[in-house]
Order: structure tokens, then C-alpha cells, then sequence
């Protein structure tokens, strides 16, 4: 396959060790967000991948159940010890592989500690959150001093959605990743949005994986409220946080998905996600074959170098457009 001139960068790249494994596993996580089992992952294999699609670098980081277990002191320990492994990766790779700091979060004050040390120090190119911690969500007031901090700094958010709360009565047969990370990531940041913190935090940038989940289809959907509620500006509040945040089309973003997302934000914020090691080699070459043919190039551009180009605003610091 011919790839694109500009180089290909995967924002929504996961990796696992073993010892953080035993950890999780130790936690309960035995079958993770009702998956059948871990995946396996080293930076060989998956430069392997890289190679044969073109992926010039990925951002790796820690998915769901993310770092938090439940207990403060382990939670820090178990961050310091992810982003150090994924700055050692880095520093071996460096032209391939970057990396989101995993931070201890709901602990705020650790959570801001870790995410400043991993930026400073060891090179993270932002900060990667589940969409809650040990059950309080990132839209919860408790969060909003380390968005803030996030915010002043002008840091990369990376937003992965997890089990949410209550999940059990809902669809127990039915692994987390099918629906509930979708409701989970659209819950979150319809609060944001509505709630205008969005809209407020200029500085933050904001990455949502899975074109934006159900967002798309729903923001007429929270104007309609903002304006039952008769909330002054409310709407103009969630067009504006919606302005700030960028997308990543992991998942199965053609036909449809990206198609309608596109049609709510345009295409300079979109960005490449594979979602492997957890979304296995095989589909992650189906979903770049369907974008490599199916992909609305002619009113797009290709989209490749449109991701690619956008990747390197962000990760530079470019603004929203």
C-alpha cells in the first residue's frame, strides 16, 4: 500500500506490561470492563503493526481500568511506575512512540503532582483520564481544581471512557466496551458541556476517542435543554466547548460515524486512533482499509495527511480550529 507523504500518528495507542496486569488482577480486573481476558503487548509487536500501516508514531497509554484501584498510595505508585515505563520506551524510540501520563486521579493533588512530573521530567506529551475514578466522575466539582490545572498549563487531555457506575442491572451479559463506554463518554461530556466547563477552560485540550461516541447525534439534543431550562447562553456555552474539543476515529467510524461528527465539528480536529492492543491487529487493518476506500476524500482531503496535520497542531500546542 502507498501511504501518505505525511507521517501517520496513532493518539489512541494502548499498552499493557505484565506487572500491571498482576496489579489490576489483583484489584478484581480478571476479565477487564467484562472483556474475556488482557490483551498481550510489547513495543516489537507493535511496531510491527505500525510498520505495515504506515503509522510513522503512536501515543501510548494505559486504558480502562486506568490506574486508580481504590487505594491513594498504590495509585500513585502504580502511575510513577506506567509513565516511567512509557518514558523508557519513548527515550528507546523516540521517533516512533510518545506517550499520555496515567495520574492518580480522584486524588487531585497527587493526580496534579504526577501529571506535572511526568510532562517535565520524563517527556509525556499530556495526560490521559477514564472517564471516572473508583466512581467519581470527571465532570464532578471534586475533579475540577486538576482540569483547572490542566487548563493554566495548556495540557493534552486524552478522555477514555470505563465501566461506569451501576452497570450491573443494566446489560450484565454484555462486555462494557459495547455500549456502556459509549454512554459513559457521552454522559461525561454532555455535563461538561452543559455545564459550560467546556466552554470555560480555553487552555485545555481535550482529545475524545470514538468520534466523540454518541455526542454527535445528541448536540441538538442538549441545545433543546439548555433552552427548556432558559439558561442564558446556554447553548452558545455548549457550541463553544464543543469548538475545544478534538476526536479521535477509533471504533467503526465508516459509514456513518464520522460522517455525522464531521458534520457537527468539519475535520480540523479529527485525528487517528487504532484502540490497539485492545482492538486486535486484525480490525485494526479493517478499519484502516474502510477509511483508506471509503473515506469522502474529494470533500475531506485524504485523510491521512488531514489527521497527520492536525496530530501536529496538537501535540504542538496549535489551537482548535
Amino acid at each position: 500500500m502507498e501511504h501518505s507523504a505525511e507521517p501517520l500518528v496513532d493518539v489512541h495507542a494502548h499498552f499493557v506490561t505484565p506487572w500491571y496486569v498482576e496489579a489490576a488482577k489483583a484489584a478484581g480486573h480478571h476479565h477487564p470492563d467484562g472483556m474475556p481476558s488482557w490483551p498481550e503487548w510489547t513495543p516489537e509487536e507493535h511496531l510491527r503493526l505500525m510498520d505495515a500501516h504506515g503509522i510513522e508514531q503512536a501515543v501510548l497509554s494505559i486504558s480502562s481500568p486506568g490506574v486508580w484501584f481504590g487505594d491513594r498510595e498504590s495509585a500513585v505508585a502504580l502511575s510513577r511506575r506506567v509513565n516511567d515505563y512509557a518514558a523508557d520506551v519513548a527515550a528507546a524510540h523516540p521517533d516512533r512512540f510518545r506517550f499520555f501520563a496515567s495520574v492518580p486521579l480522584p486524588a487531585v493533588d497527587e493526580a496534579v503532582a504526577e501529571a506535572d512530573r511526568a510532562r517535565e521530567e520524563l517527556g509525556a506529551v499530556g495526560v490521559v483520564v477514564t472517564t471516572n475514578a473508583g466512581g467519581v466522575s470527571l465532570a464532578d466539582p471534586r475533579v475540577a481544581p486538576f482540569l483547572d490545572e490542566l487548563d493554566r498549563r495548556r495540557a493534552v487531555l486524552f478522555v477514555h471512557p470505563t465501566t461506569p457506575v451501576g452497570w450491573q442491572p443494566v446489560a450484565p451479559e454484555l462486555p462494557r466496551p459495547m455500549v456502556e463506554f459509549f454512554a459513559e463518554t457521552t454522559r461525561v461530556l454532555a455535563a461538561l458541556l452543559v455545564g459550560g466547563e467546556a466552554a470555560r477552560r480555553t487552555g485545555l485540550r481535550t482529545i475524545v476517542p470514538h468520534c466523540g461516541a454518541s455526542l454527535p447525534v445528541l448536540v441538538d439534543r442538549l441545545r433543546l435543554f439548555a433552552s427548556l431550562q432558559q439558561s442564558p447562553g446556554g447553548a452558545e456555552r455548549i457550541d463553544e466547548g464543543l469548538a475545544r474539543l478534538w476526536f479521535d476515529l477509533a471504533g467503526t467510524p465508516l459509514p456513518t460515524h464520522a460522517e455525522t461528527l464531521i458534520s457537527r465539528v468539519g475535520t480540523g480536529r479529527l485525528l487517528y486512533g487504532s484502540d490497539y492492543c485492545w482492538t486486535p491487529p486484525r480490525l485494526v487493518a479493517d478499519q484502516i482499509a474502510a477509511l483508506d476506500t471509503g473515506w469522502r476524500a474529494r470533500s475531506h482531503g485524504p485523510w491521512r495527511d488531514l489527521t497527520a496535520t492536525n496530530a501536529a497542531a496538537l501535540l504542538a500546542g496549535g489551537p482548535a480550529r
